[in-house]
């Protein structure tokens, strides 16, 4: 039973409404694409529902609603989209759908009244469109990112150069970091050793972590779908003929291939987390287990060579025996760096070494400092 203190909130959801349903329609005013044009006109009508849905709300406790004007925020992102075209501002709009999505997931109205799910729908939608056609089928965000240009062996390959470098230079510059305090080759090894495993079960607990957690957020999403599609396969159908139009296809083709997919509900299941979400229900971002052993050769793999002429040199020799096998191993990974980056190999592999042995010599000499201070 609605209050009148309600009020406040219907009038602000009101507003929402009016500004979204106002930005749709200069994004369809500033879209060169017909097809993508009729898309954001029927994001624009839906808002318009959802606009009266409220206004109705307002007035089961009493208000009277003037004409409400679009709010500066609209205007200015309206203004940009005339000014440089609709793909200038969409990002800042996906963004503002994304935060805006669950807005409505607590407002027992707006629940009963299907508004949720649209809203997360309409965020999907423009999430196809800033995609554009045909990139949602290429898998998980970071394949779409990254993948554009290198392909998933682009990633593969970024994240082992990158995760031997931190093992590198953090093991470089706590095996320095001691040896500037003129500790014994014994110690260092030791400390050498000790870094390795802290620093590598670190890496691989977080990217267990990471990974784990984007699995649950996956299998959350895949049922809060499965649920939607259960309940609302009407909208869930209407969301499926939005994306493929925003894909490319004209509204008759786009209608039909939504009607053959929702024939069948695991299909359907399996299309909208494919091509809403960029989940792939049957890998899920792969396994945590893998990629926290894979994290954990990575970082040990670079780890490694700070510490290795410890453990048969003694003095100054095994001191700059760690700097010189750093400092190829540095210049390899910067080498591998400019692969993904496309910069010069030899400027990579110079940085690399520079930026690497700037460390271990700020640590050295802090060693070194408080090794004097200790010492007396």
């Amino acid at each position: 039973m609605a209050k009148p203190e309600d009020a406040a909130r219907y009038r602000e959801n009101l507003q929402g409404e009016v500004d979204s349903a106002s930005l749709y329609r200069a994004l369809a005013d500033t879209e060169p694409d017909p097809k993508i044009q009729q898309v954001y006109r029927r994001l624009a009508q839906v808002e318009d529902a959802h606009a009266e849905f409220w206004r109705r709300q307002l007035a089961l406790v009493g208000e009277r609603v003037q004409n409400l004007g679009v709010g500066w925020r609209t205007r200015a992102l309206a203004w940009l989209a005339r000014r440089f075209g609709p793909q200038f501002i969409l990002p800042t709009i996906n963004t503002l759908e994304r935060k805006d999505s669950s807005h409505y997931d607590t407002q027992t109205e707006a629940v009963a009244g299907g508004l949720p799910a649209t809203e997360r729908s309409h965020a999907r939608v423009l999430r196809a469109i800033e995609s554009g056609p045909g990139t949602l089928t290429q898998g998980s965000a970071i394949a779409r990112f990254e993948g554009r240009h290198r392909g998933m062996a682009g990633n593969s390959l970024r994240a082992a150069v990158l995760g031997a470098n931190d093992g590198l230079v953090s093991n470089l510059s706590l095996v320095m970091g001691v040896a500037g305090a003129e500790t014994a080759e014994s110690t260092i090894l030791l400390t050498g050793l000790a870094g390795l495993v802290a620093g590598a079960c670190s890496m691989a607990l977080g990217e267990w972590l990471s990974v784990n957690s984007s699995r649950e957020l996956a299998q959350k999403q895949i049922a809060t779908e499965k649920f939607e599609l259960d309940t609302i396969p009407d909208e869930e159908k209407e969301e499926m003929v939005l994306i493929y139009q925003a894909k490319g296809l004209g509204e008759t083709e786009a209608r039909a291939l939504a009607e053959r997919l929702m024939a069948d509900k695991t299909t359907a299941l399996d299309t909208l987390v494919r091509e809403e979400l960029g989940i792939d229900p049957e890998e899920l971002g792969g396994s945590a287990w893998a990629a926290g052993a894979t994290s954990f050769v990575l970082f040990a793999a670079g780890a490694i060579f700070p510490v290795i002429p410890y453990a048969v040199l003694t003095g100054w020799s095994a001191l700059i025996g760690s700097g010189v096998l750093s400092a190829v191993a540095l210049a390899a990974i910067g080498a591998g760096t400019s692969l993904f980056t496309g910069r010069h190999v030899v400027f990579s592999a110079a940085r690399q070494v520079a930026i690497g042995l700037a460390a271990a010599a700020i640590t050295y000499g802090v060693g070194r400092a408080i090794g004097v201070t200790l010492g007396g």
